[in-house]
């Protein structure tokens, strides 16, 4: 790949909660049809790093770079309680200015997203509010896909269905980049990254 394929960049990246140096001059970059996993223990940052690639948090110095859209998948799903599903679905489609939300059923019914349109967000189960969190981070066909923790809460089956999802998206020219305490399947990715101490290390890939 040449460096005009270069989807996201990553330079010098730190942040500090007072005295707290939770990242030290964090620097990687992506290119179109990667997949990138950050592992690291709980409380090693990884998390923080994303909410800065996302541009939900300002470094305390560096710069992230981004082309296309972006689809951020929260560890903690991002939804709605108070509103039924459908509601949370035409909330995003709005906020993404979409004019229709195609592709959406499929999504749904690839994560074997089972429940009615108007049943209540807050009433379902942690790990289809999960689900839902990846559909609505998916619906708009974003070009750079940030995922944190993305399948917790999921059967196997639904584990498996949400890589064979990833990998469409790889094939499609998309960068995913996706963060866990714990990769069991570390040949899915192209390059395989360690957060600790706020030091981002290259540990390998497929």
């Amino acid at each position: 790949m040449n460096a005009g394929s270069v989807t996201l960049d990553v330079r010098d990246v730190a942040c500090a909660f007072g005295r707290h140096q939770v990242l030290r001059r964090v620097t990687f970059s992506a290119h179109r049809g990667e997949m990138v996993g950050i592992v690291g223990e709980n409380g090693a940052g990884k998390s923080t790093l994303l909410r800065i690639m996302a541009g939900l948090l300002h470094p305390s110095r560096g710069r992230v770079d981004i082309q296309g859209r972006l689809g951020y998948c929260p560890q903690e799903p991002q939804v709605h309680g108070g509103l039924t599903v459908a509601q949370n679905l035409e909330w995003f489609r709005a906020a993404y200015r979409l004019e229709t939300a195609r592709g959406v059923a499929d999504l749904m019914d690839r994560l074997a997203f089972r429940e009615r349109p108007d049943a209540l967000v807050g009433a379902l189960s942690g790990g289809t509010k999960q689900k839902l969190n990846l559909v609505l981070a998916l619906m708009h066909d974003p070009e750079v896909l940030l995922l944190d923790e993305p399948y917790q809460g999921f059967d196997w089956e639904t584990y498996l269905r949400f890589w064979g999802i990833a990998e469409e998206f790889r094939s499609a020219g998309r960068v995913i980049v996706v963060i866990s305490h714990l990769f069991f399947d570390r040949t899915r990715f192209d390059t395989l990254l360690r957060l600790h101490d706020g030091v981002l290390t290259r540990e390998g890939g497929a």
